[in-house]
């Protein structure tokens, strides 16, 4: 399923709807899409990154979802919202690496994301990346985990990235930190 460079670039600054089940329960929020996340309209694409396989090791889902060229299978679509997991984005807008946002569309993002929780009133909303949180929330000593603050009407967790990039995690200390928020929100047990 590989795309060239240039099908990549294609798809820079495209927005990627989010995947939102009627009732979530648990939604994470990526920084923004990656060009593979543009190009396909799955989240968390990319073949290196590790954000699925952290959620089938946490027991969030059953398996790792397939993705093709054009998005998720049916089947896996369903299956992450059916177990109430939602996705979407601090920032909306498609590029290569997180570090070609501002700060001022990760401080946008963060504003934004406080009318998309009341909206989406999940018991908990989970932001992927603790750079991007402490900048756009400005909260420049936060630490991973469960926040003082809500967001909304939800908890709010900061957990880390799963990118290749953020290579000292790896999908068993992601899946560890991935499930404290499926516990908090009865995701898993």
């Amino acid at each position: 399923m590989g795309f060239t460079r240039a099908e990549l670039e294609a798809h820079r600054d495209r927005a990627v709807e989010d995947l939102m089940p009627e009732r979530p329960r648990l939604v994470f929020v990526g920084i923004n899409p990656g060009l593979w996340t543009a190009a396909t309209g799955a989240h968390f694409a990319h073949p290196g990154n590790r954000f699925y396989p952290a959620l089938a090791a946490a027991g969030v889902l059953p398996r790792v979802p397939e993705v093709t060229r054009e998005g998720f299978i049916e089947a896996d679509r369903r299956m992450l919202l059916d177990a109430g997991i939602g996705i979407s984005n601090l920032v909306h807008r498609a590029t290569a690496r997180a570090d070609e946002l501002t700060r001022e569309e990760l401080i946008a993002g963060a504003e934004r994301l406080e009318a998309d929780a009341r909206r989406w009133d999940a018991p908990v909303v989970a932001v992927v990346g603790l750079t991007a949180y402490r900048r756009g929330f400005r909260r420049p000593r936060a630490a991973a985990g469960c926040q003082p603050e809500r967001l909304g009407p939800s908890e709010l967790w900061v957990v880390p990235n799963p990118s290749g990039l953020n290579a000292h995690d790896t999908v068993a200390t992601l899946a560890a930190a991935y499930a404290e928020p499926a516990r908090a929100a009865g995701v898993i047990a």
